[in-house]
């Protein structure tokens, strides 16, 4: 099994996946592998089918089709047999967004200069955790008002309105700072800020601000797609912005705009009801 592991490995590098991707590809076919204690190219597709479904009583039905994404990847192009297995069907829920005097809370409740900025750039740019610690000075590019997030999901390159609110504030932060460290968001131990640096930094942030609500790095980026829809942003440009694929995955956000909703009138509201008077109740 260990040469088996090894061309999985391999497989997934050659395909330029992260290494988030290859990390979680090898952890659930590991899982997999243990889990069902035999040969895995002994087990026929009902097996296989059979395993997810009781795996699915007690797993959340992400991780389940996380774990059947990478089976099948193993056993396509390492095992060399295409599995026909069933994806769990998953509860449509709406993500969690922030309104815009929640987002004013949040931001005015960091005062270290490098962390509002960072924040602001997830928020304001629509960035992915991983986008933001791994963006380059060199991508920032201040006179045109765009900043270039390079091999995002999918190995995309995508461009993004710089905003111009903190454009300003931005370059003057980097053009303090005298060290040769690539990324605009530096650590003190060299390379970049890491994923759960900023987790924690949102975190302490909501905290200090009341927010009630759940909120996660990936909420900014729910509250941007939200927002930009509210203000009467097109829905292919919002899929351009975030780096969709599908139109789709960007069609979620015309289900999450509640001041879309609130502007809809009801046809009641439309009826003339004056002339009728009050209705009167009947006693028996």
């Amino acid at each position: 099994m260990d040469n088996l592991f090894i061309k999985l490995e391999n497989e997934i590098k050659s395909r330029g996946f992260s290494r988030k991707t290859l990390k979680s590809y090898m952890f659930h076919v590991g899982r997999f592998s243990s889990d069902v204690k035999i040969d895995p190219s002994t087990l026929s597709d009902n097996d296989v089918q059979r395993y997810f479904l009781n795996i699915g009583n007690f797993m959340d039905p992400l991780t389940v089709n996380l774990r059947i994404s990478a089976v099948k990847f193993f056993y396509r192009e390492v095992l060399r047999r295409e599995l026909v297995l069933n994806y769990v069907k998953r509860p449509k829920r709406l993500p969690e967004v922030l309104t815009k005097e929640e987002t004013v809370q949040i931001l005015k409740s960091i005062s270290n200069t490098k962390h509002r900025l960072m924040i602001e750039i997830v928020y304001g740019c629509g960035l992915r955790v991983s986008e933001v610690v791994r963006l380059k000075k060199e991508d920032v590019r201040f006179g045109e008002g765009v900043l270039f997030v390079r091999e995002g999901k999918g190995m995309k390159d995508r461009a993004i309105t710089l905003p111009a609110s903190l454009s300003s504030r931005l370059e003057n932060y980097l053009n303090y700072r005298s060290d040769n460290n690539p990324f605009v968001f530096d650590s003190s131990r060299g390379g970049h800020l890491s994923i759960k640096s900023v987790q924690k930094i949102l975190e302490q942030a909501v905290k200090k601000a009341g927010i009630p609500k759940n909120v996660h790095v990936h909420t900014l980026r729910h509250s941007y797609a939200t927002h930009l829809l509210e203000q009467g942003t097109d829905l292919r440009i919002i899929q351009k912005l975030l780096g969709h694929a599908d139109i789709k995955t960007t069609q979620i956000y015309t289900h999450v705009s509640t001041a879309t909703i609130k502007n809809v009138t009801s046809p009641l509201d439309t009826l003339d009801l004056t002339s009728q008077g009050n209705p009167k109740s009947e006693q028996k």
